[in-house]
């Protein structure tokens, strides 16, 4: 059995200890998270389970939170899905059986009695959640067809080229049906809401739910495609503005400022990296939410990027978010004076402050 198809057998496994009623599913809300949580409500609705709404977790929310905790109670769910989201202990709803599918590095894990963890964080290559959720959903039934969404993630978190080279038995067939560039064109539509200023990807994830592929996404002409489109050329403005920042050093570091209500950060430091290919590459946001800094990190000459930044960590508050997500994508959302601190340890002056 692959691994893939063992990570499968294991959400049926999970699922089956759901009680009675809807469950329901959190995931992120970039094209692989809103890909994973079409993917696993669409194949759960075909298995019978009828499941209750996807509740997409935006910026500034955490599905661990208290807040997310008192709104999900009100719905009863029968248990939780939860997709590219990350990995931590604790509970979201005590006493709720819940499955966490996804592929970043562990923050910390869970009690057996807390949830059962579908991580390929330790798998080679390592799989995005959306591949995760397509594993899954084809474990619960027929799910050829749904391959499509999974495609989207993979080219959403790891672009199409090393998708084709790491996933080729995925990646291969959906090139010939639908062509690398509509799938990197519904990745872009799909990801436009979530950076824009709005940050709302509701329209992203009902065309999700209910496109037959790609295309459908693309040349979509109802209100959530213009919504799409809207966003889409919304932070194309901000960071071509973005990119006329030069970017600052101290050492292996250069950094690029920017302040934007858009989602641009990562964009602007994955920018740099064929320029500054030595360097580990941060762009940092001051606009994006009030009394933080949001930044993203990138390099082509450091595999490991929590290593790098968790040796270079600064104290950090309660409401501090530093190094998550994958080796050679990551970053955090800190608040301003530990933007400072971290900032001032790496080496740079007082133009990387922010006041």
């Amino acid at each position: 059995m692959s691994t893939l198809a063992a990570h499968g057998v294991a959400f049926t496994e999970a699922v089956s200890g759901f009680g009675p009623g809807a469950p329901v599913i959190l995931c992120h809300d970039d094209a692989d998270g809103l890909s994973a949580g079409a993917l696993l409500w669409r194949a759960l609705a075909r298995a019978g389970r009828e499941p209750g709404p996807v509740r997409v977790i935006g910026r500034g929310e955490s599905a661990w939170s208290p807040a997310i905790r008192d709104e999900l109670a009100a719905l009863a769910p029968a248990g939780f899905v939860v997709t590219d989201l990350g990995v931590q202990a604790g509970t979201i709803l005590p006493g709720v059986p819940t499955v966490l599918v996804d592929h970043h590095v562990p923050r910390s894990w869970p009690e057996a009695s807390e949830a059962t963890v579908i991580s390929g964080h330790a798998d080679a290559p390592i799989p995005t959640s959306s591949l995760l959720a397509h594993a899954c959903a084809a474990a619960l039934g027929a799910a050829d067809d749904l391959a499509w969404l999974a495609g989207i993630g993979l080219v959403g978190d790891l672009g199409e080229r090393a998708a084709s080279a790491d996933f080729p038995e995925i990646m291969g067939p959906l090139r010939k049906a639908h062509t690398a560039k509509a799938l990197r064109e519904a990745v872009s539509l799909v990801n436009a809401p979530r950076r824009s200023a709005s940050g709302d990807a509701g329209p992203a994830l009902r065309m999700l739910l209910r496109a037959d592929g790609p295309r459908d996404i693309i040349a979509g002409t109802d209100p959530d495609a213009a919504v799409l489109h809207a966003a889409r050329a919304e932070v194309k403005g901000a960071l071509d503005a973005a990119r006329t920042v030069p970017p600052l050093f101290a050492g292996p570091v250069a950094l690029i400022r920017c302040d934007s209500p858009c989602q641009i950060h990562p964009l602007v430091a994955q920018s740099w990296t064929h320029r500054l290919r030595r360097q580990v590459v941060i762009g940092a946001n001051a606009g994006f939410r009030a009394g933080y800094v949001h930044f993203a990190a990138r390099s082509l000459g450091v595999p490991d990027l929590i290593g790098f930044l968790a040796e270079r960590a600064p104290p950090l508050g309660p409401d501090d978010q530093f190094a998550q997500g994958h080796r050679r994508a990551t970053g955090g959302q800190v608040r301003i004076e530990t933007w400072n601190r971290f900032a001032a340890q790496l080496g740079f002056g007082p133009e990387a402050q922010i006041s």
